[in-house]
């Protein structure tokens, strides 16, 4: 019987052994990365010595916050973005939000959203790639703008005292398997309800909300907002409620729209991803795709009006995480494996290698004759990586990881306001664009 033509023979496999043992260069990289990580083999020092933290352009004055083990990344760049603007107005030392006041919210309505998904999609097969997506993670940290925007709108805001950290808010992991669990069995349930699905929802939620508040406690109704300046004058404005605190500190969150860069699609359209979001009847989820170039002039336009960027890209790629830099040319792994490892921004998405995984904010820019050289990044990783939790970005790295930034419209040109208004493209949630940071 003959072998396949496409199975690897006895002869190829000779061919590959004898040709690696010939090369002299082979061996000796063999012998490094088989003795320290590939990643220290492949960093290029001439890189690393020409970045340093200093930025002409620098908005941070407070601490970096840490997420610890849980993939709230959105959430702290959302909320780091709006205490920048309170610290300032207020004159303070530092303050954070409660995190765990949105997370609490957040995994509530992505529990409704997902028992109201199973009921409208309740005709299709369980192996349809959308009911699989949906099932596959169903109650997961990660986020996005609109999603951000959408729970501020509803549930407001408070101060990290009123809803402080949780063990489970800061290591998710255990919660989220018997949220998962949870919803599952409850798209079981709802598949099968027929005309008693909305009953079934909403004993469902009853029992996510038990599960949050045991994990979470129990969001606050009404706190007590109290704060010192930096010269130490106190003030005590009250007893608020947390919607009556967002309208009075925070931003009109309207104002701010998500830009991305998807070079699959043409500049100028806004797209949309069907099932997406987390609050059911909240603000869509929806992007104005624009060129690179233009993201980079929409952040630089931020930071010298002294309002820092939220933005998504995918942290990993020419990354080092103890030094905090990104950088294009920081790994040469082409050199170390002697290999070409070449792909558009494009191909990467299409063919599964990247998509927007992590959310930050950008806080400087170092400007060169009026263009950015490099830029300055708040993480939510603690203080133990980069310049005390604050990153820095080479110029030549933003184009090819930076997915979005979120601005506000006055910053846009007439052309892309218009463009705001238009249809948009449907993306299905599958696509890379669906990714949540």
């Amino acid at each position: 019987m003959s072998q396949p033509q496409a199975a690897i023979a006895a002869d190829a496999l000779r061919l590959m052994r004898d040709t690696f043992a010939a090369d002299p260069t082979a061996k000796v990289v063999q012998n490094a990365v088989t003795t320290t990580t590939v990643t220290a083999v492949a960093l290029n020092r001439d890189v690393v010595q020409t970045m340093d933290p200093l930025v002409s352009d620098r908005l941070d004055v407070w601490p970096a916050t840490a997420q610890e083990k849980s993939g709230r990344c959105w959430l702290f760049a959302g909320l780091n973005l709006l205490r920048a603007r309170l610290i300032a107005d207020l004159k303070l030392e530092t303050f954070e939000f409660s995190q765990n006041y949105l997370h609490f919210w957040d995994k509530l309505e992505k529990a409704n959203w997902f028992f109201t998904e199973m009921i409208a999609l309740a005709d299709r097969p369980l192996d349809d790639r959308t009911i699989a997506t949906l099932t596959r993670d169903p109650i997961g940290d990660g986020g996005q703008w609109d999603m951000f925007v959408a729970l501020v709108e509803k549930y407001g805001l408070v101060p990290k005292y009123a809803m402080p950290e949780t063990q489970s808010s800061s290591d998710t992991k255990a919660m989220n398997r018997s949220l998962a669990t949870l919803l599952r069995r409850g798209a079981r349930d709802l598949r099968a309800a027929g005309d008693q699905a909305e009953a079934v929802r909403q004993q469902l939620m009853l029992e996510v909300y038990r599960v949050l508040a045991i994990h979470l406690g129990t969001p606050p109704e009404r706190f007590t907002w109290a704060y010192r300046n930096k010269d130490k004058a106190y003030t005590r404005v009250g007893e608020l409620t947390p919607l009556e605190f967002a309208r009075q500190i925070a931003p009109d969150l309207d104002d701010i729209v998500c830009l991305v860069n998807d070079p699959r699609h043409p500049y100028g359209v806004t797209m949309t991803v069907d099932h997406l979001g987390n609050v059911v009847g909240g603000r869509p989820v929806k992007y104005l795709n624009v060129a690179a170039d233009k993201l980079k002039d929409l952040v630089v336009t931020g930071i010298s009006a002294g309002r820092p960027v939220w933005f998504g890209c995918d942290v990993m790629p020419q990354f080092d995480k103890d030094r905090g830099l990104w950088d294009q040319h920081l790994l040469d792994f082409e050199a170390v494996y002697g290999v070409d490892l070449t792909l558009t921004k494009a191909e990467r998405m299409e063919l599964g290698e990247e998509a927007m995984n992590h959310a930050m904010l950008f806080t400087g820019v170092d400007l060169v004759d009026g263009a950015p050289r490099r830029f300055r990044v708040e993480n939510s990783w603690g203080d133990e990586h980069g310049d005390k939790g604050f990153m820095t970005m080479n110029e030549s790295w933003f184009a090819e990881h930076v997915f979005e930034v979120a601005v506000p419209v006055g910053d846009l040109t007439p052309d892309l306001v218009a463009a705001l208004d238009t249809e948009p493209i449907h993306l299905p949630l599958w696509d890379p664009m669906g990714t949540l940071a």
